[in-house]
């Protein structure tokens, strides 16, 4: 029997329920320059609120313009927080270190042991409350992998709202898990593109096996929307107030690293949309924009769907259809093609306007890595800290356990800290892909940007 001194210490760092955060942080306070406004696609015009009205409930769209720092959580939203339950553990790696013989400190904040299994119910939540507080009774929304879609689901029951999802097609034949979940929780699941909507059936006449983007979902979704009243649309990430909501991961990571007097050097995540990062992050770059830290911030993306490492900066549809405003950010332009690699939350062609920001003016930096590279370090996460993380999460684990080993070359004792954004208990498909030598890498080299406002 193995024994090692890793059984004496403390492994979780808990919070009490009452240490919630009140509210949620708005990093747009904090920027040096005001971030490049959503364009109004026909006249390349700022977008006035009103249109959005349509989409989301008032206080959304408030929010997603507002340049207050913090935004106070309704009591409604705190109570489903405990009900999920927050906060949420903030953990040592111990046998990831012992194994990489690494001087370095590892944690990770674990986001995955929530009914959904991610983190995406901290905004899923805030959203159905306030369509639930303004009257709607129905939401619509997309998802990749299906994190998002369940977790959608599951706040529509939370709130009594009736639940529809389009989910990318190559994930929905991936993961039957997640559509039986959102199915359990009351939602309509539905493969994208689809014969529901207009854009759907133009896309499968073209290709009746078209695997789907979440581009192409958020179209559909967004057509769905307009097209019943009644109806408002849900967006699992890249918007200003979805990352916004996200910070409670980040509030709770700061006060559990002062409980044992810790300091971050390196913080580090995946990004598809950049949600989880985001608001894993985000109340740390406040203090490296004003000078206050100087941690590194590292963001991670598959090398099949490379939009901040080969993006351009620019406007862009956030969909694939080309309904949504224009929004300025890395993109691989509306139209690329993610191939069907198993890390579904990472098949988008843009990113966050926050985090294309950031990236941009050099406070952030992104790398990018491919399919069995991350499986592999997956793998390893899993032999050593007992928890099979989601394909998007083992990005983020493949440049921690690279950093660590770095410091095991160079004896740095750094304190690397990372989000495990959720578990891949619902992706054992992709592992055994991995596992039995059938997994692909991709990696494109032709890209056709976008070009709309020059």
């Amino acid at each position: 029997m193995f024994v090692s001194d890793e059984y004496s210490k403390r492994r979780a760092i808990f919070l009490d329920q009452d240490q919630i955060p009140e509210s949620w942080y708005n990093i747009q306070a904090d920027l040096p320059e005001p971030l490049p406004p959503p364009l109004d696609p026909s006249t390349l015009k700022p977008i006035s609120p009103e249109p959005l009205f349509r989409l989301f409930p008032k206080e959304l769209v408030a929010q997603e313009v507002s340049t207050g720092r913090w935004i106070k959580i309704p009591e409604e939203v705190i109570a489903a927080y405990r009900w999920l339950p927050r906060p949420t553990p903030l953990m040592r790696a111990y046998r990831l270190e012992r194994y990489l013989d690494t001087p370095a400190k590892i944690y990770f904040k674990w986001e995955g042991a929530n009914p959904a299994g991610s983190h995406k119910p901290n905004t899923a939540l805030a959203q159905a409350y306030y369509n639930w507080r303004e009257g709607v009774e129905r939401i619509v929304t997309e998802t990749g992998a299906g994190q998002w879609g369940s977790a959608v689901a599951m706040s529509a029951a939370y709130f009594g709202l009736k639940a529809r999802v389009y989910m990318a097609a190559s994930s929905y034949r991936q993961k039957p898990g997640r559509k039986i979940m959102m199915e359990v929780w009351g939602a309509e699941c539905v493969s994208s593109p689809s014969q529901l909507t207009e854009f759907g059936r133009k896309l499968l006449e073209r290709n009746p096996d078209d695997p789907g983007s979440l581009g192409i979902a958020i179209s559909e979704a967004v057509e769905d929307t307009l097209t019943h009243e009644g109806t408002h649309y849900c967006l699992g990430s890249v918007l200003n107030h979805v990352l916004l909501h996200q910070t409670v991961v980040g509030l709770e990571v700061k006060k559990q690293l002062e409980e044992v007097g810790e300091e971050p050097d390196v913080m580090v995540g995946n990004i598809g949309g950049g949600s989880n990062y985001g608001g894993f992050c985000l109340p740390y770059v406040a203090e490296r924009i004003t000078g206050k830290n100087d941690v590194e911030f590292v963001a991670c993306e598959s090398k099949a769907v490379p939009h901040t490492t080969k993006g351009k900066y620019t406007y862009d549809f956030g969909d694939t259809a080309g309904v949504t405003p224009l929004l300025k950010m890395l993109t691989l332009g509306k139209d690329y093609r993610t191939p069907p690699i198993h890390a579904g939350g990472l098949r988008y062609h843009g990113m966050a306007p926050i985090i294309s920001w950031l990236i941009v003016k050099g406070y952030m930096r992104s790398v990018a890595y491919a399919q069995r590279e991350v499986f592999e370090a997956a793998n390893i996460f899993a032999r050593t800290e007992g928890i099979i993380p989601a394909p998007e999460t083992a990005h983020g684990i493949k440049y921690v356990i690279d950093e660590a080993r770095r410091c095991k070359q160079s004896g740095e004792r750094k304190t690397i800290v990372f989000n495990a954004s959720g578990h891949g208990l619902l992706d054992l498909s992709a592992y055994q892909a991995y596992l039995s030598g059938q997994m692909e890498n991709w990696e494109p080299t032709q890209f056709n940007y976008p070009n709309y406002t020059n």
